[in-house]
């Protein structure tokens, strides 16, 4: 499902095709002291959530991965892997976006920051039940070794 929008070339008045693409973002489960840290968000969609957020242009996914985790949870991360890109339109509510998950391990202290409400250190066995997105199923999938 494309959508296309056709603008006219300001320089020369030439009929330009504009796509709309998904948007791309991250996310990272981050391993901290045998656990998985977690936000709770402030801005809807509420609920629990792994850390991560919007690609900034010019800047790679394990930058923004890194970025991320520093600027949510107050961890520096040492990226481990890449997990799996999840791609569902409709993952997120506000608008279509793909992100690529990964898996990192976490130094420092955890802290809620950036459009944070909370956050929280859970056990795998010890999730909450009110995830935002799709995370409960990354989680699921992350857990049963599935990628």
């Amino acid at each position: 499902m494309s959508t296309k929008k056709v603008i006219n070339c300001p320089q020369c008045g030439a009929s330009i095709e504009v796509f709309k693409n998904p948007v791309p973002t991250v996310d990272i489960i981050i391993q901290w002291q045998g656990k998985i840290v977690l936000i709770q968000r402030k801005n809807p969609p509420l609920g629990w959530a792994i850390p991560g957020g919007f690609v900034d242009y010019g800047e790679s996914l394990e930058e923004a991965a890194v970025r991320e985790a520093k600027e949510e949870t107050g961890l520096d991360v040492e990226l481990i892997r890449q997990l799996h890109t999840y791609s569902d339109p409709r993952r997120d509510p506000r608008q279509h976006t793909i992100t690529t998950v990964y898996i990192a391990r976490g130094r420092g202290k955890p802290r809620a920051g950036d459009d944070a409400k909370g956050l929280g250190i859970f056990s795998p066995q010890d999730l909450p039940q009110d995830m935002a997105f799709d995370h409960a199923q990354i989680l699921r999938d992350y857990l049963e070794g599935k990628y």
